[in-house]
């Protein structure tokens, strides 16, 4: 199963991997929520999901660069959280063998920077704002790369 986990710059430092966290997929529940949506539709707003959980995440650890990570991985034996949404799940620790994909805020805009810290600090119209940022896709091959940002 796809799913797509909220993280951050310094998540993407383990050595490892992803630690056992929520996350989010596009699950039955998820498509029942989406009516006749395509699945390409329904793993978008899964992703979407989990950048909105990227800014709860930044809330919690306040030292961490103000970039909202969202990390795609395919990974067997997720199960779902119906207390977290619709496509809410529990993943299990992720190597990273098993990511495919970064989708981060531009490296290069101080600007959603700002926007991001704002809204994990707790401005609910910055955050309004963060969900209208568009998110870049990165290879798994750049994430020295993206580390090496900050």
């Amino acid at each position: 199963m796809r799913i797509y986990l909220p993280a951050t710059i310094g998540d993407l430092r383990s050595a490892e991997g992803l630690s056992p966290r929520g996350a989010h997929a596009l699950t039955g529940a998820l498509r029942e929520v989406l009516g006749g949506a395509d699945d390409e539709a329904g793993e978008f707003q899964a992703m979407l999901t989990a950048a909105d959980a990227c800014v709860d995440l930044l809330r919690e650890r306040p030292a961490e660069p103000p970039v909202r990570v969202v990390v795609a991985a395919d990974i067997d034996g997720v199960g779902h959280d119906r207390a977290g949404g619709p496509s809410a799940v529990h993943a299990p620790a992720v190597p990273w063998a098993r990511v495919v994909s970064f989708h981060v805020d531009d490296p290069d805009d101080a600007a959603a920077h700002g926007l991001v810290r704002r809204a994990a600090d707790g401005d609910a119209e910055a955050r309004a704002g963060v969900e209208e940022l568009d998110l870049l896709w990165f290879d798994v091959t750049e994430r020295d790369l993206l580390t090496n940002r900050w």
